[in-house]
């Protein structure tokens, strides 16, 4: 298992839109085989910033959805409203505490 960390900044007058996509796609990006875990962070000092954190169980997963149907509709929606270039992470859980 691994996660997958996605920092979007979108310009301002998009993040309702955003928002708005989000809500009507998350319960099937969360549901998509292989992920296990999906949540949507906003920065505290910048309202523009937004971070998806989702785990997946493994890369063959990730790569399924990335080239799925569901990931194009969303991507193509999405990526027009962004300030600058969306950067991604995969990263691999070293300690938790919980």
């Amino acid at each position: 298992m691994f996660t997958r960390i996605v920092k979007m900044e979108f310009e301002k007058e998009n993040i309702a839109t955003f928002l708005a996509n989000f809500e009507l796609v998350k319960k099937k990006i969360r549901n998509f085989p292989g992920c296990t875990f999906l949540e949507l962070y906003n920065d505290k000092n910048d309202e523009t910033i937004f971070f998806t954190y989702s785990r997946w169980n493994d890369e063959a997963d990730l790569e399924n959805y990335r080239t799925s149907e569901l990931f194009k509709k969303v991507w193509s929606e999405t990526k027009p409203m962004f300030k600058t270039k969306a950067a991604a992470w995969s990263v691999d859980t070293l300690h938790s505490l919980k």
